[in-house]
Parts: C-alpha cells; structure tokens; sequence
C-alpha cells in the first residue's frame, strides 16, 4: 500500500529511503534558505532534524519564509518549523535549539552525531565556524552563499567553493578558509551580481529619520536556494553506504 513516501521510493529505492529515515541532519539557520530545506528534508522522509535559530517570526518575514504566516508571528522560527515537520511526518524526531550559533556557541553541539550539516546561517564567523566544525568531525556540510538583494532564481548552481565568482560571500569565505587550511566546501550560490535595495526613510528614536539600507529578498529565490541545498543533502545521503 502507498505511503506518504511512496512516490519518492519509486525514484530512490526502498534502501535509500530507509537510510533518510536513520539520518539525523541538523540545520543552522531557520529562515528564508534554511526553512526551505528543513520542508524539503521533512518531506523527502528524513527521520531526525535538529533546527537551530534563535530568532522569531515578523511581519517581515511573510514574503519570503515557508514558516512565516499570521498566525506564527511572534513564535520562535525552530517551533514554527518543529509544527510543520510533525505535521508532515508524526514519526520524525525534532529537536529545536534557540541559539545563535557562533564560535562561542559552537561547544553545544557535537558534529559527530549528525551525518549531514547543513548552513543556512548569515553570518560569516559562523559560517567559518560551522566549517571548521564539521571537518574536525568528519560531518559533510553544504553551506548556502548569498541569496539577499537577488531576483534570478535560475543563476543559483552547485559547485564546489575554489570555484566560485562573482559572490562577495563565496569570496571571503573562500580567503579565510583559505587561512584556515579548507580548500574544498560544497556550496550553492549565485553568480547574479547583488542589486542595491533601494533606499526607505525609517524613523528614529528620537523622532526624526534615518537612512538605511535594507537587504531586498524575494519569494522566489530565497527557497529556490534551500530546495536545492535540500536536493543535494538527500541525493547525497540516499547515496551513502
């Protein structure tokens, strides 16, 4: 009889969809990319998820998070999304952690019992330490390039970081892993050059206005870079022996 899983075991085999149901996959950063992925992982049949973010759902949040609705307003995004995976499959087993993950932060978790990491994080020392992390335990870890101030959600691609270009992330990710002995990472990102977001009058404390600088984002190419990120984790675990 037809499972929830049953059309994607026509695809993998039933081996594989018993190895997603062992794996145990932490996310850092639940947000745009990262809520993406954490769907597309629940919905793939990944049987244990850690979400790490300590941040909560706002207003701004709707036009670009999977988890971002009215009625989430004002929850932390790792309980948010915690709903939704038990609601998608009741046998996964969740664990939330509302953390801002850093190098400070880093000791709370142990790489070595996750068998794939995922960095969906915005930060660049965390996403450095994240990488660091990983390769001390041997994890594999796919970490996501810049997606704000984007509209072509086609330009997004796979490659391996030395490869990369144009991104302004991917390049000081590239130089201080560089400095760090880490040549290699598996990263999705955007060769489109990033747009300047125009500017908005916010008011100030003090009454006045300010001018400031926002990072534009889009519905589209926020979670077309988590679904991809998603793509490579299960084809990657699917795979493994």
């Amino acid at each position: 009889m037809p499972d929830q899983f049953s059309r994607t075991q026509l695809l993998l085999g039933r081996e594989a969809m018993e190895r997603l149901s062992r794996a145990r996959v932490a996310v850092f950063g639940v947000g745009g990319v990262g809520g993406y992925t954490v769907e597309a992982l629940a919905r793939s049949g990944v049987g244990q998820l850690d979400l790490i973010d300590n941040d909560t759902v706002s207003l701004s949040n709707l036009n670009r998070q999977i988890i971002a609705t009215h009625s989430t307003i004002g929850q932390y995004k790792v309980d948010a999304a915690q709903t939704r995976i038990l609601d998608i499959n009741p046998a996964a087993v969740v664990r939330t952690y509302k953390v801002f993950y850093t190098p400070q932060t880093a000791e709370q978790f142990d790489f070595a019992q996750y068998d794939y990491v995922v960095d969906a994080i915005d930060t660049v020392i965390g996403k450095l330490a994240l990488v660091e992390q990983a390769q001390r335990a041997g994890t594999p870890i796919i970490s996501c390039m810049g997606a704000g101030n984007k509209l072509d959600a086609a330009a997004f691609e796979v490659t391996d970081l030395s490869r990369t270009s144009m991104c302004p992330l991917a390049r000081v990710m590239r130089k201080e892993l560089g400095k760090r002995g880490i040549k290699h990472l598996k990263v999705v990102y955007s060769r489109e050059p990033a747009m300047t977001p125009l500017e908005e009058e916010t008011p100030s404390e003090s009454g006045g206005s300010l001018r400031r600088q926002t990072p534009g984002s889009t519905a589209f190419v926020p979670a077309v870079a988590g679904l991809i990120v998603a793509g490579e984790v299960v084809r990657d675990l699917a795979a493994a022996r």
